[in-house]
């Protein structure tokens, strides 16, 4: 499980940001100089549009971390891609955030919502066209868990191998 408090880079993105990036001096920024050694958070608007800009907050991160292993580059997209999109479709938050954090040989991958309806794992029958994310979460990450925050939103939170 991550840490409550991050003392890594924070980035708060507007809905105009998410809708221009990677158009925006943010984004620039970002690319050229990301703060490295540290955790990362970023803020982002409830948009079907923040889920990419995340991944590319991620692979940014990623890359100025020196997590070069593609295995664990893959999981952790599909991780975070996976737990920002039930953030947006299964919660009445107006944003969301999202947490990296390298801690030895883990990735620690975290996504907090403001509150509002849940997802639960359950399994998606052969018609279904949607359901079965959180469970290739949790056959895709070495652990996975939830946490209540004081403030009525939930936390998930994935823990992921670096060494293979």
């Amino acid at each position: 499980m991550l840490p409550t408090a991050w003392p890594g880079a924070q980035i708060a993105l507007s809905p105009q940001e998410i809708e221009l990036w990677p158009n925006t001096a943010s984004a620039r920024a970002l690319a050229d100089d990301w703060p490295t050694g540290r955790p990362a958070s970023f803020r982002v608007p409830t948009l079907e549009r923040a889920v990419p800009v995340c991944r590319q907050l991620a692979r940014l991160w990623m890359d100025f971390e020196g997590i070069t292993d593609e295995g664990a580059r893959c999981v952790a997209l599909l991780v975070l891609s996976e737990l920002v999109t039930n953030a947006i479709v299964h919660t009445d938050s107006l944003s969301i955030t999202g947490r990296l954090q390298k801690d030895g040989d883990w990735l620690l991958v975290e996504v907090q919502d403001e509150g509002g309806t849940s997802s639960v794992p359950h399994r998606a029958g052969d018609a279904n066209e949607y359901g079965r994310g959180l469970v290739v979460v949790a056959q895709s990450a070495q652990a996975l868990g939830t946490r209540r925050e004081t403030g009525g939103g939930r936390t998930f939170w994935a823990r992921i191998s670096l060494t293979g």
